[in-house]
């Protein structure tokens, strides 16, 4: 009995450590609800808030959900959702590691009469019902002018910058790189600025980030000014490589997710500047939808997002605003709106660094 006991402990491990763990509101009934996250090392929105927000959505109105994290695999990520079809939930929401990935799953999704909903990112050449995310042009176009405004207020006359971008396979990643080069395209254009390099970083790999932004500062001879990265955890990663060069803080650094590491690094100075996007009303207005679907009651939209890959498909939207954060005060409203706590923040800025910023 005891051998039992132990094998199913490692059992139940094992399945944490794969990611094939789900969240059910009631574990003895079918879920009724599927979410497939997907991962855990680009950014720790997805486990830390999202899962957590969304089970107790669902937990509320009574609805049962299997929530599971692909963990950066694409084939596990199509396991797991077609596994979620089999099971027969009725709406399934979905955050891509790509496209084509997802647009197949939904196709089989869309055959079972099982609705989707696209979180986060949209599913290009998708069949989702429904998307759910912010502005991401102007969550690109907040990181554009956070560049801008640092480079002023350093007094940089002919900035040197880079553009580390995000995912290529990622939508979002196209849609901020658009807002951020809206800003910034007409000081290239004329001559304002230089553009010294211009990559994208696979999947979102900080590491890789990491390694392509040393790259880059190694083409730029270590004369740089400013770092247009796409999120925290590439800024970040270039933030760690200016530092062994003796430049963190003396080069302009854009983020967004306002995580307590990213955070810390704007008290820092290692950011210049982040997007704050309350996550809270993301996983709300996904599992409103979800809800309304699975209970046949109305489901409330606030726009609609157009596919640029299939003529005429819109996607009936709900699109939130995100809010750029650039100093002390930013940090504070982020604290004030319990998205994170002061002691993450200032576990990873120190406590002095945080007394000294007045949180």
């Amino acid at each position: 009995m005891k051998n039992r006991r132990i094998a199913a402990a490692v059992a139940a491990a094992s399945l944490v450590v794969t990611g094939f763990v789900s969240v059910s509101a009631n574990a003895a009934a079918a879920p009724q609800v599927g979410v497939v996250l997907p991962d855990s090392a680009s950014s720790a929105r997805w486990e830390s808030f999202d899962r957590p927000l969304l089970a107790a959505a669902f937990k509320k109105a009574g609805v049962t959900a299997d929530i599971q994290n692909a963990l950066g695999d694409k084939a596990k990520w199509q396991t797991i959702a077609q596994g979620m079809i089999t099971k027969k939930v009725k709406v399934l929401i979905l955050v891509n590691l790509d496209s084509p990935s997802s647009a197949a799953v939904q196709a089989s999704a869309k055959k079972a009469g099982i609705a989707t909903i696209d979180y986060d990112r949209l599913t290009l050449g998708g069949s989702a019902s429904y998307y759910v995310s912010f502005d991401n042009v102007g969550v690109g176009k907040l990181q554009g002018q956070g560049i801008v405004d640092c480079l002023k207020a350093k007094g940089v006359a002919k900035p040197r910058i880079v553009y580390l971008n995000g995912s290529p396979t990622d939508n979002n990643a196209t849609l901020f790189k658009q807002g951020y080069d809206s800003v910034i395209r007409p000081l290239i254009k004329a001559g304002t600025y230089t553009l010294v390099d211009d990559k994208s970083v696979p999947d979102w790999d900080n590491v890789k980030g990491g390694t392509i932004f040393e790259q880059q500062l190694t083409k730029a001879g270590k004369k740089l000014d400013a770092v247009v990265s796409a999120n925290e955890g590439l800024g970040l990663a270039a933030a760690a490589v200016l530092k062994k060069n003796g430049l963190n803080g003396k080069v302009c650094v854009s983020g967004q997710d306002a995580s307590p590491a990213g955070l810390a690094a704007i008290l820092t100075k290692d950011l210049s500047n982040t997007v704050y996007k309350k996550v809270a009303l993301e996983a709300k207005g996904a599992s409103d939808l979800a809800i309304a679907l699975i209970k046949g009651t109305k489901a409330a939209t606030n726009g609609v997002t157009a596919d640029s890959t299939v003529k005429g498909r819109s996607v009936p939207s709900i699109l939130l605003t995100p809010i750029s954060v650039t100093d002390a005060a930013g940090v504070k409203a982020v604290i004030a709106d319990k998205f994170v706590t002061r002691a993450d923040v200032c576990a990873a800025a120190t406590e002095a660094v945080c007394k000294a910023a007045g949180i």
